[in-house]
């Protein structure tokens, strides 16, 4: 009786940890707001979770209800800027063949 007791708690301590850390974010998402809806705390569960609290609490910390940014004021100020901040936001992945 004991053993299996024990056994449960493992599992169950496995099963959290592997749901806490390895599905995809957008999983541990639906689950804090499914456990949230149930009535557990969503600040806490979103925090086990490693997720910011979902857009279903209506928080708004997702941004989403946002207003759009503003354009920039001058198109030629912004072309000469934007070519080269566009060659500084891109990411290169440089790949190392290792033979």
């Amino acid at each position: 009786m004991w053993q299996q007791l024990i056994v449960f708690l493992i599992v169950g301590g496995a099963a959290l940890h592997f749901c806490t850390k390895y599905l995809p974010l957008a999983w541990r998402q639906q689950i804090v707001h499914f456990l949230a809806r149930r009535g557990f705390d969503q600040a806490k569960m979103a925090k086990l979770f490693k997720t910011g609290p979902s857009c279903g609490s209506g928080c708004g910390s997702c941004g989403s209800c946002d207003t759009p940014a503003k354009p920039a004021a001058s198109d030629s100020a912004s072309s000469s800027s934007s070519s080269s901040s566009s060659n500084s936001s891109k990411r290169v992945i440089m790949l190392h063949v290792q033979r």
